[in-house]
């Protein structure tokens, strides 16, 4: 990778703090997928995928963090961080990293490209094009892309118009025919969004050979037809990227659902967060742009094409090139509901594990929809975070409101960049009839949980799944998460007291099993961690493993940090941010940290104790993130049964083997391939085989310490 090696060295030294700062970490995360984009082992398009995460990730990240920095420094904030940052001086620190990152990605851009072209995949400049391509593609601009242009001039009576967040544009500069005015004039240009950014050109049906032209490039090449009169000095694209957070005033607010629709309008006209430009683009050009967007430093020259995010795309739809994906895998139904297919019956005699996407979310799903046909069920309830756009869930809920069920959905409407799709829901929802909430005020709403309530004779039986992801059945198929199903009679009280605190009103609670932010969490972790540090002074069995997304609070940080020194060794399995410094002499050497990046999104949260030689293992929807752990309504479950404590054990286990897609934090925040002389274990491969750890009934001890 095009790290600036220099800059690793001189952080190879004693670090200035015991943190590590979120923002940096996570550019250096955006590394580590860049990293697989790079990797020629990953099938062709497969790298061209991971190349459009970086595109999409930079995105997220502008739009929210870095202007949220901005903010503060127009604010006069100055005040340190806890990783000893300043927002003026981590502000400077990102935009060198992130202009290392955008060169690294363009530069893997052009040899994805390269690559692509050997294989028949060839993306060709308007001026290479042959007469009959030309043709074709001039009768195509005519058809289809002209009718949709619409031209903006910028001028005394025309001010600049809305540029909209992360589109694409062309800023046009000319002159006026047959004048003699010095000052050119500008106008700008926005590429359809809604017309295919790659058209393919046309191919003997022989061939298999596949060219396309960019929809900027053929709009550019005849620029002319939108300005009669007028002869175009320069065409260059740009795109402009906004402030994207949302500021909702719940207290104020006299209806949740009609607030966050206004601010979502106010979203379009955020204050600008980053400019891209096309190398070479004009001066005056950019001068304007420059000037209408007050953007000084966070302005970037892209060799490329603009926003490569359209390559995830482009990869799926192309037709006979399957050898250059991944193979497919066919997600296995899980064999304990496969072989009975009453849910309510298995659950009866026993916990199911599954795991995703190895295991299909298939169950979830049937697991609703007999729950909304069974005519005993008498209540479901369930929080919903992301869902897909076109949800089977929402169907089924809906099903058991129309048949007279009393349906709860605890619909969160502030998850960020989902609120239009989660309004919708919410809206249909409650006119199937589903009792729909929107949470708690100043709260969201992240635990994953459905609660089913059961009339079995003479009493009620309560049946609960707790997820460590998003019910949704799309990224079930891209990401590792964990599903748990379960009719113990302490977690389903602890589930009945849950909902009722996120839609009534209810005293403290002394939950049988569940940990719970913002009441709760905190602490427990904070006795957990401390326990394990209890029992490694007094000699006894003891050991962490925490596997989750992010590490940044610095309450939880500096509690490992005690655990560490009190002996406990510790394996954080982080795949994104994380604060702590590992490996630091004193502080943190019985602490290991490793990010998985591979095919699927590592996403399950996954917390072993080891408790004195008596385990105990967690399920959570929560990151240690001071976010979960104080601003949003988060779940942490025991596993009781001990056959699906040895399941998780060894997923554990598995990622701690995993020597190809493991990555190990080194005390100066970036991070080291593993480097061992052990066969090749890749650990999502090892997964797909989920059948070889099923069934035993036995409790493993804990993997090794690595």
């Amino acid at each position: 990778m095009n790290v600036n090696e220099e800059e690793k060295k001189n952080n190879h030294t004693s670090p200035a703090t015991a943190y590590l700062n979120r923002d940096l970490s996570w550019i250096e995360f955006n590394r580590r997928v860049l990293q697989e984009a790079q990797d020629p082992d990953n099938p062709l398009m497969e790298r061209a995928k991971f190349l459009a995460i970086v595109s999409s990730n930079l995105d997220e990240f502008i739009s929210v963090r870095v202007a949220g920095i901005q903010d503060q420094i127009r604010a006069g904030y100055t005040k340190k961080d806890f990783t000893g940052y300043t927002p003026s001086g981590l502000y400077k620190r990102l935009i060198k990293r992130v202009s290392k990152i955008i060169a690294d990605q363009y530069r893997t851009f052009r040899d994805i490209s390269r690559s692509l072209h050997k294989e028949g995949i060839v993306f060709v400049n308007y001026e290479d094009l042959t007469p009959a391509q030309e043709l074709s593609i001039e009768q195509y601009y005519r058809d289809i892309i002209f009718p949709v242009l619409t031209p903006m001039a910028v001028d005394q009576s025309r001010p600049f118009p809305l540029v909209h967040s992360q589109f694409i544009y062309l800023a046009v500069v000319l002159t006026r025919k047959d004048s003699q005015e010095e000052e050119p004039y500008f106008a700008i240009l926005q590429i359809p969004s809604n017309l295919p950014r790659c058209i393919p050109l046309p191919h003997r049906s022989n061939s298999k050979k596949r060219q396309f032209v960019f929809i900027e490039d053929v709009i550019r090449h005849h620029i002319q037809t939108l300005f009669s009169g007028y002869d175009p000095v320069a065409v260059s694209e740009f795109r402009l990227t906004r402030n994207s957070d949302l500021t909702i005033d719940e207290e104020g607010a006299e209806d949740l659902l009609e607030e966050i629709e206004k601010e979502l309008r106010k979203r379009r006209r955020g204050v600008p967060a980053r400019l891209e430009v096309q190398k070479g683009i004009h001066p005056y050009a950019l001068e304007q742009l420059q000037a209408e967007f007050e953007l000084e430093d966070f302005v970037f020259e892209i060799d490329g094409p603009l926003d490569l995010g359209f390559l995830r795309g482009f990869a799926g739809s192309l037709k006979g090139f399957s050898y250059l994906h991944d193979a497919p895998i066919e997600p296995l139904y899980p064999a304990e509901f496969d072989e009975n297919e009453d849910f309510f019956e298995v659950l009866r005699e026993r916990d199911v594990l599954v795991y995703h996407p190895y295991e299909s979310f298939d169950a979830m799903t049937d697991f609703i929809t007999q729950a909304s046909e069974d005519e005993q069920v008498m209540a479901i309830k369930m929080t919903l975070y992301r869902v897909s756009g076109n949800s089977p869930l929402i169907s089924a809920l809906a099903l058991a409101a129309e048949s007279g069920k009393q349906v709860t959905v605890v619909v969160e409407l502030k998850a960020r960049f989902d609120e239009e799709r989660n309004i919708a829901w919410a809206r249909k929802l409650e006119q199937s009839g589903c009792h729909v909430v929107y949470g708690l005020v100043g709260l969201k709403t992240h635990a994953k949980i459905t609660l089913i309530v059961r009339q079995e004779g003479l009493e009620l039986r309560r049946y609960v799944h707790v997820g460590t992801g998003n019910y949704n059945d799309s990224t079930a198929k891209a990401y590792t998460d964990l599903s748990l199903f379960t009719a113990n009679n302490e977690i389903g009280l602890d589930a009945s007291e849950l909902f009722n605190q996120m839609t009534g009103y209810s005293a403290n609670y002394d939950w049988n099993a569940f940990v719970v932010a913002p009441t709760n969490m905190s602490l427990s972790l904070q006795k957990l961690i401390l326990r394990e540090a209890e029992h490694a002074a007094a000699g006894r069995p003891s050991r962490i493993i925490a596997k989750m997304n992010s590490l940044s609070n610095q309450e939880v940080i500096d509690n490992l940090y005690s655990a560490a020194q009190a002996g406990v060794p510790i394996d954080l399995i982080v795949r994104g941010v994380c604060c702590l410094r590992p490996g630091i002499e004193g502080l943190s050497e019985r602490i290991t940290v490793r990010s998985i990046v591979d095919r699927f999104l590592e996403h399950s949260r996954i917390y072993y104790f080891e408790n004195g030689g008596d385990p105990e293992v967690y399920l959570s929807s929560a990151d240690w993130m001071t976010r979960n752990l104080t601003r949003r309504i988060e779940l942490m479950c025991p596993v009781k049964d001990p056959v699906i404590r040895k399941q998780i054990v060894k997923i554990l286990d598995l990622t701690l083997k995993d020597n190809v897609k493991s990555s190990f934090l080194q005390p100066n925040g970036y991070y080291e391939r593993a480097d061992d002389k052990k066969a090749p274990f890749r650990s999502q491969f090892a997964a797909m085989e989920v059948t070889r750890w099923k069934g035993s009934r036995a409790l493993p001890s804990a993997p090794k310490h690595s």
